[in-house]
């Protein structure tokens, strides 16, 4: 599903006369399989987050090669990759990422708005949605109004909605108690199995690490042997 050959990455800082290059990601080689989940895992200023960025097209490579889906997608427009973003992957984040001033339903139902859906279809989807995450009975509360873990369900179904074939996944137990991280887990391992979604987790907690097939480690921009883990769907191919 996504493949990441040579991709080394540096940020410039500074102004023009004291400019200062800083590489964070060296000649890094990925490979993440069909319906997978893959973990990348590594200590604050590893790169981890910059590598994701890159995968989402947020920031490109200062070198390297990127396919997604089949497509080579390294040279896109920030238009086209938005649009690519919308058909190809869903987010979940460590801070929710939830619209205050929109109830539950109507931020899980937000990227339906954004693609033209019908309106009568945005709601059914977003119905079996909230009902799937357990979160029907909240469908007009509004973010304040929720837990933190309820937060993250609304989050992982807004995640969905378009059907994405990859999500991504920044820290997403990062602001969840133990319980509920342990509840989150297990609905990515059930999502995995059930509909096929290839995850891509970012994270520095090795539990969550173990949910995976694969985990790829990163230190100091660099990727480190990866471990194979035993995970609840079926194993992927090793990098």
């Amino acid at each position: 599903m996504i493949q990441m050959s040579g991709i080394s990455h540096q940020f410039t800082i500074g102004k023009r006369a004291k400019e200062k290059v800083v590489p964070v990601l060296k000649n890094i080689h990925l490979q993440v399989e069909k319906g997978e989940i893959m973990a990348i895992v590594g200590r604050s200023g590893s790169g981890k987050s910059t590598l994701l960025n890159l995968m989402s097209g947020y920031i490109r490579p200062t070198e390297g090669r990127i396919v997604v889906a089949g497509q080579d997608v390294t040279g896109l427009t920030e238009g086209q990759w938005a649009d690519f973003r919308l058909a190809n992957y869903g987010f979940i984040f460590q801070s929710f990422q939830l619209i205050p001033g929109l109830t539950a339903a109507e931020n899980v139902e937000l990227p339906l708005v954004l693609k033209g859906v019908d309106k009568a279809l945005r709601k059914r989807r977003t119905e079996e949605l909230l009902e799937q995450v357990g979160m029907a009975e909240y469908m007009t509360h509004y973010p304040g109004e929720l837990s933190g873990g309820q937060q993250q369900r609304v989050s992982v179904a807004r995640a969905l909605v378009m059907e994405p074939p990859i999500v991504l996944a920044d820290e997403p137990t990062g602001s969840l108690d133990s319980e509920n991280e342990k509840s989150l887990l297990t609905m990515i391992r059930q999502l995995n199995h059930e509909l096929g979604i290839t995850f891509v987790i970012i994270t520095h907690d090795e539990q969550v690490a173990a949910i995976a097939n694969r985990t790829l480690r990163l230190r100091d921009g660099a990727v480190q042997h990866p471990v194979p883990v035993s995970g609840s769907v079926q194993g992927g191919v090793g990098i």
